[in-house]
Formats: C-alpha cells, sequence, structure tokens
C-alpha cells in the first residue's frame, strides 16, 4: 500500500458511525503508511483536550485543521495539498466522498497517484437534488474508485455517475470487531447498575435523532407493556431529539419504562449492548428520501453481542439484517409492527437465542474489520 492521506470530517473523539468506521480502518492499516488530516471536532477547552488526548494515542499522526467542518475550500485544499507531499503521501483516502472528494483533481497534481472516496448515505440523498448530482458527478470522475456501503446506495449514487465512473464503484461495507462485541460484554453490570437485573430490556444505542426511530419505540411501548408489563426500553446515547423524545414518553404515559442514558463513552458501549434482551432501532426515510439510513453498523453490533435485532426499512438499513434469520426488517414509523415484533422475542427466549447465534456466526464470516480492511489496502 503506498503511503495514504486520509482526509476527513468524520473522525473521533466526534461520535457517529463514520467516525468509527474511519478509525478502524485507519487502525489496521500500516500505520507507518498513514497520516491523517481532520477537522476540529469542537471548539473550547473541553473539545480541545479531549481531542489531544485522542490524537496522542493513535499510532500515526493526525493533523487536525481549525475548522470544525472541512469544506473544499482553496485553503483547505492548499492545506491538504502541502500534507500530501510534506508526508510524502501517493494515495488519498476520502473518508466521505461528498464534498471533500472535489479536492481530487488539486490533490492528484500535487502528487496522489490513487484516490478512493468513500459513500455513505448522505450522497444517496445528494444523486436526487439536481446541483448536488452535479458535484457527485465530478468526484465520480475526479477519483479512481468511489466505495459504497450496499446495494441501496450503490444504485442511487451510480444514477448519478458517468458509466465509466458507475462501473468502477467497490462495495466497502464498515465491519465489526468481534473480539469487542461479543455476548459477555458486560451487560449484567451495567443491568446491575441500572436496576435492571430482572427485567426484559429492549436497547437501542444511536444519536437521538428523529430519522433513527426511537420515537416510534416510545409509541410501540403501550402495547409492548400490555404484554410485558416490567420491560424497559433503554435509549443509549445523546442528540438534539431528546427532550422530544422524552415528552414524548411522557405524553403517553410510558416515562417510568424508558431510561436515557445520555452520550456513552466508546468503551461503554459493548456493555450497553449486551445489556438489552432485543435490539430495535426501526430508522425512517425522511425528506423525500434526503435523510436515509446507509446501513446501520449498530444492527451488526447487536448481532455480534448475541441479540435478534429488529430494523427499519430505512435505505440500505436491510443490508445489515438477514431479515427471519438474525431480526427482523420492519416499515419504518410504524409502532404497530414494530410492537408485534417486540413482544414476539420478549416472549420466545429459544428464537432470541436462535436469532442471536445466526447473527454472531454472519457477522464473523461476513462483517469482521480485519476482511475489509484488506479490501482497502488493495484499493490504495
Amino acid at each position: 500500500m503506498d503511503k495514504t492521506l486520509i482526509v476527513t470530517n468524520d473522525f473521533p473523539p466526534r461520535p457517529g458511525g463514520i467516525q468509527a468506521f474511519l478509525h478502524n480502518m485507519a487502525l489496521r492499516l500500516d500505520p507507518e503508511q498513514v497520516v491523517v488530516y481532520a477537522s476540529t471536532w469542537k471548539r473550547g477547552r473541553e473539545g480541545a483536550e479531549a481531542t489531544a488526548a485522542f490524537d496522542a494515542e493513535q499510532p500515526f499522526p493526525v493533523v487536525r485543521d481549525r475548522a470544525t467542518m472541512l469544506l473544499p475550500t482553496p485553503r483547505v485544499t492548499r492545506r491538504a495539498a502541502g500534507l500530501l507531499r510534506e508526508h510524502g503521501c501517493r494515495s488519498v483516502w476520502f473518508g466521505a466522498a461528498a464534498p471533500l472528494g472535489l479536492m481530487a483533481p488539486a490533490l492528484r497534481r500535487a502528487g496522489a497517484r490513487r484516490i478512493v472516496a468513500t459513500t455513505h448515505g448522505h450522497e444517496a440523498g445528494w444523486a436526487q437534488l439536481p446541483a448536488a448530482r452535479g458535484l457527485l458527478r465530478r468526484i465520480g470522475e475526479g477519483t479512481d474508485t468511489l466505495t459504497y456501503l450496499g446495494e441501496y446506495t450503490r444504485s442511487r449514487i451510480a444514477a448519478a455517475l458517468t458509466e465509466q465512473a458507475a462501473a468502477r464503484m467497490v462495495r466497502l461495507p464498515p465491519g465489526v470487531d468481534e473480539k469487542t462485541f461479543h455476548p459477555d460484554s458486560g451487560g449484567a453490570r451495567v443491568r446491575a447498575e441500572l436496576g435492571l437485573a430482572e427485567r426484559p430490556v429492549v436497547v437501542c444505542v444511536s444519536r437521538l435523532v428523529p430519522r433513527k426511530g426511537q420515537d416510534t419505540l416510545i409509541e410501540a411501548m403501550p402495547r409492548v407493556l400490555a404484554a410485558h408489563p416490567d420491560t424497559v426500553l433503554l435509549i443509549v446515547g445523546g442528540g438534539p431529539y431528546e427532550a422530544d423524545l422524552r415528552r414524548l414518553a411522557r405524553e403517553r404515559g410510558v416515562d417510568a419504562s424508558v431510561r436515557f442514558t445520555g452520550a456513552v463513552p466508546w468503551a461503554e458501549l459493548p456493555a450497553h449492548y449486551g445489556a438489552g434482551d432485543v435490539f430495535a432501532m426501526p430508522c425512517r426515510t425522511r425528506r423525500g428520501g434526503l435523510d436515509v439510513e446507509g446501513l446501520g453498523i449498530v444492527y451488526l453490533e447487536a448481532s455480534a453481542t448475541g441479540l435478534p435485532v429488529l430494523a427499519g426499512e430505512s435505505g440500505g438499513a436491510p443490508d445489515a439484517v438477514l431479515d427471519g434469520e438474525t431480526g427482523w426488517v420492519v416499515p419504518g414509523g410504524a409502532p404497530e409492527q414494530t410492537a408485534e415484533r417486540l413482544v414476539l422475542l420478549l416472549s420466545d427466549p429459544e428464537l432470541r437465542a436462535r436469532m442471536g447465534e445466526r447473527g454472531r456466526a454472519w457477522v464473523h464470516d461476513r462483517w469482521r474489520w480485519d476482511h475489509l480492511a484488506g479490501d482497502l489496502r488493495e484499493l490504495l
């Protein structure tokens, strides 16, 4: 692999699925062959200290831009080109193709001979808007390869590209560390700490935003509680939708059965998955297809933990579930169907165990980071 400059807005300690994707891939490349150019997570002393501590722990250099969001401006493009030359990088990996992939021609002029850009859910949204579609077409032409998460995102993005760029697309989904996410990850401890040791737990681990469907889970809770009165919905994560979700739980009279943990440190996430009997995130597509789930790594992490999963049908989320084997896919925004599946799973320990075992085996066979990082090395 040529020495590679990773250019990204999505890098820890900023939380999120894309961030975890980029970081896990970077850790599995030769650290002597990697340089990361990333945005600043957030301003202020706390953000600066967290970022500095994280960067110091990495086995490769991380260069932070002063901006909290990298855009393909002349200043950022010059900085990226300077880092490419300074560190002798011959390859570039854009962690998210849009919009940073617009810098590809300039970086090629600066000496990059191989440029790979990874697409996620938002590029599928770009492909539906005339102006953004034109920019995406330019990104496809300027790079050697656009990677995609699954068939849903590939089909949407390919429609915006030239025939030649679409033919160069390669699948590169995120993976799961099955040694981190496993059935003995500490769930019993978390349940005990939260006072949930003897109660059925439906867990959702995600950012709190409308697309993820935590509101659908709250709407489903009255029906779930009618069948299993001790059930708790454990909502793990932080985000701008939290106040609305808390209000909805009060309005539906289920606030005593809904627990919010707030944001949880990365190291504690496996244990919080393990605290559940069932994992559920019935995500939905919003804004006419512009706000869509790219894949949903949380479903795979839950499967690796040995849980059956309930996913929404948004975008590429169904690609992370073997419907009827590792869990089920339900229509987004459908509390009745969500409740029906949750009640069935909570009522049948053998079904939960069978789906959880199948999910863990599937993750081991198809979704391990080591296999997928090997694919990235070949692309670079």
